[in-house]
């Protein structure tokens, strides 16, 4: 039985977004707060230049791979809720309902979380009262603190603007990713045009591919063979997790103008600049920062990459060029580069909660949009959980556990669109995997290994991952046992 349609209500979303703005979203959901800081611990496992742009190189590889693959499911199926869409109509119901379970215990609201604090810490450095010292209540189980606070008015705040209408998270999206890929430019032009006078990139790159593991004590071990290989699949995670969240543009097909067309070409053109602008950002670490350094040096060219303040990289750097401003000023491009990404980020995630609500397959509330047209119930639910998760602390042990399962929905994802070549070859495909089979093949390989890596490695946060997942399983069938 459909549910009647309230007088402010609406019944179909309102297609405004272009290939520029679709562009934006991917880019701007891809670039939070991760590029600035990991590659400090990717140095300290690998040890060498060679093998850290290699890493980067790698992931902007697969990252573009996965996002060509996808292009051609997008093509097919151009509807609001993107990847769930596309795994459910490849598998079935159940998995779908697990992915989009998974993304909303933890992928999703997790990384809303994550990036909420991470937008906090960066805002402390000017208001210092946000600091997590600041408690001010204690609930045994969690600590309310300013900062915590003020994380979720961030989340409030992005709601309710995002509540407004497409065209208000769209306006927000745009400049906020139009100003950090524009600072992001300005730091690698500058930064590898210093370097390359100082001859520090040239140092880097000698004995560019002997690897090492440098404990946090400053302890080095060489890697070779079976311990390098394993130590660059572990290190993937970080590089992965700077460059996931691209997929995010597909939730949002039924906004999309000429979908058919504007998603695959911004899936593609937005991982393309991002990860180009990854590479690029790090070799502009190389080019300002010494590769090694000393956890107990008290400069920044002493502890090098390795070992800079909190692993912040990227503030290393510029402070080599600008001094001490330069903590200002990364702290504030920071605040603005996951401020724009948890738009994207609360924007797209609706609409995939939405997509599963008219399933029967997620609260009934969410299927709803309201008069600006935008799913508000989805918005605020979601607004909701990712808040608890901000106030419980735990969005980061969800994160590491659920970065494997992200990974693996991804070759799901991608192995459906063999299954679908298959099931229904005489569907229309405006758009064809570039490379079919190779391609998407090649990715699904280097996934699957990357994942026996992380099994291997990483045993209790994985397992967590897939048991976060399994979950889904029996919420399926309490969800569905009415129907």
């Amino acid at each position: 039985m459909t549910e009647p349609v309230l007088p402010d209500e609406k019944t179909e979303f309102n297609r405004s977004l272009g290939l520029l703005d679709s562009t934006l979203i991917v880019s701007g959901t891809m670039i939070g707060s991760g590029i600035f800081i990991v590659s400090a611990d990717m140095t300290r496992n690998l040890g060498s230049a060679g093998w850290l742009l290699a890493l980067w190189v790698l992931t902007g590889v697969l990252t573009v791979a996965a996002a060509l693959s996808y292009g051609e499911l997008a093509g097919m199926m151009p509807k609001a809720g993107g990847q769930y869409v596309y795994i459910q109509r490849a598998y079935n119901r159940l998995t779908g309902f697990v992915y989009g379970w998974t993304v909303f215990a933890v992928i999703q609201t997790g990384t809303i979380a994550a990036v909420a604090v991470a937008f906090t810490k960066y805002s402390a450095v000017f208001m210092p009262a946000l600091g997590p010292e600041n408690v001010l209540l204690d609930l045994g189980f969690a600590k309310v603190t300013l900062g915590s606070l003020y994380a979720i008015a961030s989340l409030v705040l992005l709601t309710w603007l995002n509540s407004r209408g497409v065209q208000s998270g769209k306006l927000i999206q745009n400049v906020f990713t139009s100003a950090k890929l524009i600072a992001l430019l300005g730091l690698i032009v500058v930064g590898i045009a210093v370097g390359l006078n100082s001859g520090l990139l040239t140092t880097n790159l000698q004995n560019a591919w002997s690897a090492s593991m440098t404990s946090a004590d400053g302890v080095t071990l060489p890697l070779t063979g079976l311990a390098l290989v394993l130590a660059f699949g572990t290190s993937m995670v970080g590089s992965l997790f700077s460059a996931d969240s691209w997929n995010n543009v597909t939730f949002i097909a039924g906004e999309i103008k000429d979908p058919r067309r504007n998603i695959p070409l911004a899936l593609f053109l937005g991982t393309l600049i991002v990860t180009t602008i990854y590479f690029l950002a790090n070799v502009s670490y190389l080019s300002l920062l010494p590769l090694k350094g000393s956890p107990t040096a008290t400069d920044i060219i002493g502890r090098g990459i390795q070992f800079a303040e909190a692993d912040r990289v990227a503030t290393a750097a510029v402070s080599t060029l600008f001094g001490n401003i330069a903590v200002a000023f990364m702290a504030g491009l920071i605040m603005v580069s996951t401020f724009g990404c948890n738009n994207g980020l609360i924007l797209a995630g609706a609409r995939l909660y939405y997509a599963m609500a008219k399933d029967g397959l997620f609260l009934k509330q969410a299927s709803h949009l309201n008069k600006n047209a935008v799913p508000g119930r989805a918005l605020w639910l979601q607004c909701i959980w990712a808040s608890i998760l901000c106030l419980s602390g735990k969005y980061g042990d969800l994160l590491d556990y659920c970065t494997f399962a992200s990974l693996l929905f991804y070759i799901v994802t991608i192995g459906g669109l063999f299954r679908l070549r298959r099931k229904e070859p005489d569907t229309p495909r405006p758009y064809r995997a570039f490379g079919f089979p190779l391609v998407p093949a090649i990715y699904m390989i280097a996934g699957l290994t990357i994942c026996a890596i992380l099994l291997y490695t990483k045993t209790f946060n994985t397992g967590m991952g897939l048991l976060i997942a399994g979950l889904g399983v029996p919420v399926y069938w309490l969800t569905t046992r009415k129907n």
